[in-house]
């Protein structure tokens, strides 16, 4: 657009005598204006993240897990307004978007579930509100983090008659991503997000940047679509567990439900839990003896939580059963 403009201007000198080519020149440079671009939308001007995070979506099979987020820890120098809560709204929506669901958790509900973990870890309470088998009731995984830079420059290029200028926004997000069950920590990282505004004029007409609210929405949208989708690719390689319900002669019911996204016709197989394997050093259970007992085929959802299954092979099934899909 800068060479189309200049080259009118140009033409315009070739064509005209001085006078009215200094009156041509004013108009043609004028009509070149401003062109802006980076202005925030569903996606970032920079890396376009947001169309791969959405590839990623696409390709999560998992369960909708219950994700609770906390809001992000605001540790930028000079404490930049807002910007916790900000990133925080926008998780929200990234996390939807890519199948799960967002869960709305105060430190104080948060602060309960991790000291069932911990009890539920050394052993001195073996079965709570949320086991580490029991799939996905109430909130599954705590996603928490802190922002812990944010920064705007402003850069320019002047190439005589035409000018450029961008306004760029930068931020540094560091994230965690927990799971209740165990209270491991699935993914912990640091990611850096970067935004974009460009304005540009021709002899000053036009290249003047104003401040932009967005800057710190796109730089962060940026971030944290980038670890949003690292998350994907982790829950998508946990396989599906959950546990029978209820057994009542040949009808059985198990956790799954639509928020399973297990088809109709899905095999799962079946174990039955036995004594708790102990870490000889720490004390701790660390898991339990499983052995397979027989296999179950799903039928139809109920809901969104509880599916009926029809039994394949195996006999003496009873409510607490562990079920893993078979690949």
């Amino acid at each position: 657009m800068v060479k189309q403009c200049l080259g009118s201007v140009r033409a315009g000198f070739k064509k005209a005598s001085p006078l009215v080519a200094a009156g041509l020149a004013a108009l043609l440079l004028s009509s070149c204006g401003a062109q802006m671009s980076g202005s925030v939308k569903d996606d970032v001007s920079v890396t376009g993240q947001t169309g791969k995070l959405e590839a990623a979506g696409l390709n999560y099979n998992g369960p909708s897990y219950n994700v609770a987020i906390l809001t992000f820890a605001n540790k930028t120098p000079g404490k930049v307004l807002g910007i916790g809560e900000a990133a925080t709204d926008i998780l929200r929506t990234i996390v939807k978007k890519s199948g799960l669901e967002p869960v709305n958790m105060g430190e104080g509900e948060m602060q309960q579930q991790e000291e069932l973990i911990k009890l539920q870890q050394t052993g001195a309470v073996k079965t709570g509100k949320k086991n580490a088998a029991e799939g996905f009731e109430s909130v599954d995984f705590r996603l928490s983090g802190a922002i812990t830079s944010y920064s705007e420059a402003n850069e320019g290029v002047d190439y005589g008659v035409y000018q450029k200028k961008e306004q760029v926004a930068r931020v540094q997000v560091d994230y965690a991503l927990v799971d209740i069950a165990t209270g491991k920590s699935l993914v912990a990282d640091s990611g850096m997000g970067e935004y974009r505004k460009s304005t540009g004029g021709a002899l000053g007409f036009g290249s003047k940047s104003t401040y932009d609210v967005g800057l710190r929405e796109g730089a962060l949208r940026d971030a944290l679509s980038k670890a949003m989708t690292k998350m994907i690719d982790t829950l998508n390689a946990i396989p599906f567990q959950s546990r029978i319900l209820s057994v009542k002669g040949a009808s059985v019911v198990i956790r799954a439900g639509t928020k399973s996204k297990l088809a109709a016709g899905t095999v799962l197989g079946v174990y039955r839990q036995g004594d708790d394997i102990m870490d000889p050093d720490t004390g701790r259970v660390i898991g339990k003896d499983e052995n397979k007992i027989g296999e179950l085929m799903i039928v139809s959802h109920m809901n969104d939580k509880l599916s009926k299954v029809d039994v394949r092979s195996g006999t003496g099934f009873k409510a607490g059963d562990l079920i893993k899909a078979i690949k």
